[in-house]
């Protein structure tokens, strides 16, 4: 994608460099109204936004503004918003809605909306007529930095998170931030936890950079914003483009994810938001790493105190024992087995795989748990 090629002024951007299914990353203000979606495919004939109760009466007008004009239109396939709905019954009524209106397989969906629609576009991308393409617009921070970029969709299942899926990559990802602007404060720190993540696992300058930046960041400060943005998908694209598949380094990218996971299954999926119980997981992974002997307890208090900070919850909700954790744990994809295995680290900016014995992960919830709650 050439500046200027598919939309006007988009203040970064960003490749994820996969040979023929490579695709580029735009990021700025005023991108929705202004991208060629049907251009991106190069062999659109028609196209398909797929959204949520929310976001859709919230920039419909824009989106709809102009470059979708020259498109056959199919009507908006409309999900009620939440967590609860990233189900294979949802993935039927988009596969519905695309048989009744003669979809083909030169139509291309379009993702608006948080993390939820982005997984559930692709997943039905992925199989309607054996794949067409889709373009990923989140509208939530926690989507722009994290879930749009890589390609991994799919469902939940009652015993495990994202266990129904299948990779199938963007054509674009579109991060207008202007969107931001109406998501809620909760969502919004949400989506912080996923930044924190990348500067823990990959790079601790953007690490150091987010602990003088978090009040810029907390307050959605345009610029902070896109460098922070740009920075999480240059990270993300770099390891997508080693690993597409997870199949060893991409699994650093789920850092207080297993923990988190167990969480969400736990309480039922949408009781906590996602960058919630990544939130109180990387806590729990950090003082694991801690009781490894690979992390000192310095940098352990500094990634607490930047959670902290971003609003986020540093310890798992009072309702879910220590114990109850690891029968959950045993259904995460890193697990080989029966064994769980965490992504850990050596130092901040430094992670990888390894497993860990039952008790030492148990002391490291319980360590979390002990915690006061975030500060406000």
């Amino acid at each position: 994608m050439e500046p200027g090629l598919y939309t006007k002024g988009f203040k970064r951007r960003v490749n994820v460099a996969l040979g023929l299914r490579s695709y580029d990353i735009a990021i700025g203000r005023g991108l929705l109204a202004s991208f060629d979606f049907g251009n991106c495919s190069g062999r659109t004939s028609a196209l398909c936004v797929v959204t949520n109760s929310t976001v859709w009466p919230l920039w419909q007008g824009r989106l709809l503004k102009g470059v979708l004009s020259a498109y056959t239109l199919i009507d908006p396939i409309v999900i009620e918003d939440g967590e609860h709905r990233k189900l294979l019954s949802t993935i039927e009524t988009v596969w519905s809605h695309l048989l009744a209106h003669r979809a083909d397989r030169s139509t291309l969906l379009i993702a608006v909306g948080g993390g939820v629609i982005g997984d559930i576009t692709g997943f039905a991308a992925a199989c309607y007529q054996r794949g067409i393409d889709f373009i990923q617009v989140p509208t939530t921070l926690l989507a722009m930095v994290d879930s749009s970029v890589g390609g991994k969709t799919g469902v939940n299942h009652p015993l495990g998170k994202n266990m129904i899926g299948s990779f199938h990559q963007p054509k674009a990802v579109i991060c207008d931030i202007d969107t931001l602007s109406t998501l809620p404060p909760r969502e919004y720190a949400s989506g912080i936890a996923e930044v924190i993540k990348y500067g823990a696992i990959t790079d601790l300058a953007f690490f150091e950079y987010l602990e003088q930046h978090m009040e810029a960041l907390v307050a959605r400060d345009p610029e902070v914003l896109i460098d922070v943005i740009a920075r999480c998908c240059e990270i993300k694209a770099d390891v997508v483009a080693k690993d597409e598949r997870e199949s060893g380094l991409r699994e650093i990218l789920n850092f207080g994810h297993t923990f988190g996971h167990a969480i969400e299954a736990g309480l039922g999926y949408g009781e906590w938001l996602h960058g919630e119980a990544v939130a109180a997981g990387m806590v729990m992974g950090a003082y694991l790493s801690e009781a490894l002997g690979l992390l000192p307890m310095r940098d352990v208090n500094r990634i607490i105190e930047l959670t902290k900070r971003a609003g986020l919850p540093v310890r798992g909700p009072s309702s879910l024992a220590a114990a109850e954790y690891l029968d959950l744990m045993r259904v995460d994809k890193k697990a080989r087995n029966g064994a769980i295995r965490y992504i850990v680290l050596d130092s901040l900016g430094k992670a990888r795989t390894q497993p860990a014995d039952d008790a030492l992960a148990l002391a490291s919830i319980e360590r979390a748990n002990a915690l006061a709650a975030t500060s406000s």
